[in-house]
């Protein structure tokens, strides 16, 4: 058997001084994560993260760096994750579009909300990419390859 992680994708968008994140019922029960999901097959990574941007939030997400790529493992679920998060900014947004099912809301949130709902993040890449971003980590979208 052949091991394989989950490759998902996210954005880290923030908007004076407060950051995009979405409201979603889980297995797990209500939880707040950064607009997020899994790469589909023949997108890039960089089109996966725009992609589950607009589905989950309505936003038109425009990524400028590479925040970060984390792996984690859930022991709850036995499962690994690979994702690539992407720091960016958002242009248009449509308040009317259907947001991915699951999906309660999205919203804003300043830093010390975000640290307080800790006990409620998907995962703690969360906070983990919050930090890196207050932290200034970015790296060139040009480390990337799409390649078909």
């Amino acid at each position: 058997m052949i091991w394989k992680p989950n490759v998902t994708v996210a954005a880290v968008v923030e908007q004076d001084g407060k950051y995009l994140l979405v409201e979603e019922q889980t297995s797990s029960g209500v939880l707040f994560n950064q607009p997020a999901g899994h790469l589909e097959p023949d997108e890039s990574i960089v089109q996966g993260a725009v992609r589950e941007t607009l589905e989950e939030t309505g936003y038109t997400f425009v990524p400028q760096w590479v925040l970060g790529i984390y792996r984690w493992h859930s022991h709850a679920d036995n499962v690994t994750y690979l994702r690539f998060a992407f720091a960016g900014s958002v242009t248009d947004h449509d308040p009317d579009r259907p947001l991915d099912a699951g999906i309660l809301r999205a919203g804003w949130f300043c830093v010390d909300e975000i640290r307080e709902m800790t006990d409620r993040h998907r995962s703690p890449l969360v906070m983990k990419c919050v930090e890196d971003h207050l932290a200034g980590k970015h790296y060139s979208l040009d480390i990337l390859t799409h390649y078909d």
